[in-house]
C-alpha cells in the first residue's frame, strides 16, 4: 500500500494509492508528453498559417483539425500532472528542455516537407507516451494509462494519415 505523502507546495497530504516516487516518475513522463504535445501543436498551427501550393485547401483544413485536437489535449495532460501532486510545466523554456519534438523551422518549408515533419512529430509523441507505460503499469495508475492510450490512438492515426500523403 502506498504511504501518504505531502506535496512540496502546500504540505497537503496525498493518499491516492500511488507512492510519491511513482507519482514523481509518472509526472515527469507526463511533463515530457505535455512538452511534446505543445511543441507539436505550435508547429502544426504554424504550418496551418503558412502552407501554400496545390494541396493548400486539403492541408490547411487537415492541419486545423490536428492543431485543434492537440490544443484540446494539453489541458488533460497538465491536469493529470496536477492530480498526481506535481506542477505542470508551462513555459517555452521548460518545453524546450523536456520536448523530444523538434521546434518548427524558422522558414516555413514546402507543403510536403511540412507533412513529413508532422509525421515525425506525431511519431515522437507516440514514442514518448508509449515509453511511460512501464512506470504507469508498475504504479497501477489506470487514469494515466487511459490517457496514454487515448493519446497513442490519436498520434498513430494522425501519423498514418499524414504518411499517406507522402506516398506516390
Amino acid at each position: 500500500m502506498a504511504k501518504t505523502t505531502k506535496t512540496a507546495a502546500r504540505g497537503v497530504a496525498i493518499n491516492i494509492g500511488i507512492g510519491e516516487k511513482d507519482r514523481a516518475a509518472i509526472a515527469q513522463g507526463l511533463s515530457r508528453l505535455l512538452a511534446d504535445t505543445y511543441t507539436l501543436y505550435l508547429t502544426t498551427h504554424n504550418f496551418h498559417w503558412n502552407v501554400t501550393g496545390p494541396m493548400f485547401n486539403t492541408l490547411h483544413a487537415m492541419f486545423m483539425q490536428q492543431y485543434t485536437e492537440l490544443w484540446n489535449a494539453v489541458d488533460p495532460i497538465a491536469e493529470r500532472i496536477r492530480s498526481l501532486g506535481h506542477v505542470a510545466p508551462g513555459s517555452y523554456a521548460a518545453y524546450g528542455k523536456l520536448a523530444s519534438v523538434a521546434d518548427a523551422p524558422a522558414t516555413p518549408p514546402r507543403a510536403l516537407e511540412m507533412v513529413r515533419i508532422l509525421v515525425e512529430g506525431h511519431e515522437a509523441v507516440a514514442r514518448t507516451a508509449r515509453g511511460l507505460f512501464p512506470a504507469v503499469e508498475k504504479a497501477g495508475d489506470e487514469p494515466t494509462a487511459d490517457l496514454l492510450t487515448q493519446r497513442l490512438t490519436v498520434h498513430e492515426q494522425a501519423a498514418w494519415m499524414l504518411r499517406s500523403l507522402l506516398e506516390d
